[in-house]
């Protein structure tokens, strides 16, 4: 697959293909919380010689040759950011592309594909432990924009530590926001039936936006995928 700074063309984690019915579902402690992190989330993946279309949900195993796309779509005005962390080490920003994008091409309701267009990223022959980490804020995440700044720049020999603070703030996000409340996570009810992509069918792709997940949170919310490349 494609190389995303390093990593071959390869996209979440997971152990096995989940349902995409998983509900998450308000509690009585969290009626009243505001709800100012609203996006939805779709990954899905093209798996097998029959190119079978799955939503991933959790970690999970691939295998070269298997394809993957994302999408983020704004349902309210809040920062996504998808980082990955390759085997090797290196850490990219695949959403946004570039921070700027936060003051330029970043609206409420307009789907965000990646790889953008109709390209699928594809995993290639080396095999690894790709890991994802998918986080919101209602305020912009200065601190690791910075930090992957500074990897994007960095010489060679330098990126490797600069790699492993960009992780590290991570951590500290979700700490620093651990008492924050996810107040929902369901799928978007789309009709028709999740199905395999036939050779005559290859050309045009299925759409990822038909298996999002919509996802509500107060302040903040993260989650990672791995996805174990065989």
């Amino acid at each position: 697959m494609k190389s995303m700074g390093g990593i071959v063309v390869l996209i979440f984690l997971l152990t096995g293909f989940g349902s995409p019915d998983k509900t998450v579902f308000i509690t009585p402690q969290q009626q009243g919380v505001e709800e100012n992190v609203a996006f939805s989330w779709g990954f899905g993946a093209l798996v097998g010689k029959d190119k079978k279309f799955v939503p991933i949900t959790r970690d999970t195993i691939l295998k070269t040759g298997d394809e993957i796309k994302m999408v983020v779509e704004l349902k309210k005005e809040c920062y996504v950011y998808l980082v990955h962390h390759s085997p090797k080490g290196e850490v990219s920003l695949l959403f946004p592309e570039d921070v700027r994008q936060f003051s330029g091409d970043y609206k409420v309701g307009k789907n965000y594909y990646i790889p953008k267009g109709r390209s699928w990223f594809e995993l290639d022959k080396n095999p690894g432990r790709e890991t994802f980490y998918l986080l919101a804020a209602s305020e912009r995440l200065v601190e690791l924009e910075a930090l992957i700044g500074n990897y994007n720049t960095a010489k060679k020999e330098e990126k490797g530590p600069i790699a492993d603070q960009v992780l590290t703030e991570i951590r500290s996000a979700k700490r620093k926001f651990k008492t924050f409340t996810t107040l929902a996570e369901r799928p978007v009810t789309i009709g028709g039936n999740i199905r395999g992509v036939g050779k005559a069918e290859q050309a045009k792709r299925p759409d990822v936006a038909t298996i999002s997940t919509d996802i509500k949170a107060n302040n903040f919310y993260s989650k990672t995928f791995t996805i174990d490349h065989q």
